[in-house]
């Protein structure tokens, strides 16, 4: 069954691989530097029908296409990378908050917080290295 993509998706995975090329500047398991955020791809370690962690920004990881399409086929060594990059604590309480059923996450307030935390990512992208 295809998971429909909302707008909220959207932003979410633009900010998801914006902050990958903050970070490593590109893929965060290869480390393959990218020139922009559209060569990567948003993967969800927990796949978008998860409701409760939908758009949990420790549940998404900018990867090129190679690792994601990797990773995917390959669960086990996912979630043992997952484990390592998130760290241990950060992990287990992002496996704890998939079991959350209720509220249903708030999308208007959601896409507020996408949108100036991506205006962020592009003002700091902006900004000198000194």
């Amino acid at each position: 069954m295809k998971i429909r993509l909302d707008p909220l998706d959207i932003l979410f995975s633009e900010f998801i691989r914006r902050r990958a090329m903050r970070r490593v500047h590109g893929c965060e398991r290869c480390l393959v530097e990218k020139t922009d955020y559209k060569e990567l791809q948003c993967s969800h370690f927990w796949g978008r029908s998860r409701r409760s962690v939908r758009y949990d920004e420790d549940n998404g990881i900018g990867l090129c296409g190679a690792c994601h399409l990797y990773l995917s086929s390959h669960p086990a060594e996912y979630t043992e990378w997952f484990r390592q990059h998130l760290g241990e604590r950060a992990f287990d309480l992002l496996n704890s908050r998939i079991r959350i059923t209720y509220p249903k996450p708030d999308k208007k307030l959601l896409t507020l917080y996408f949108k100036a935390m991506i205006g962020k990512e592009i003002r700091n992208e902006l900004l000198p290295v000194v």
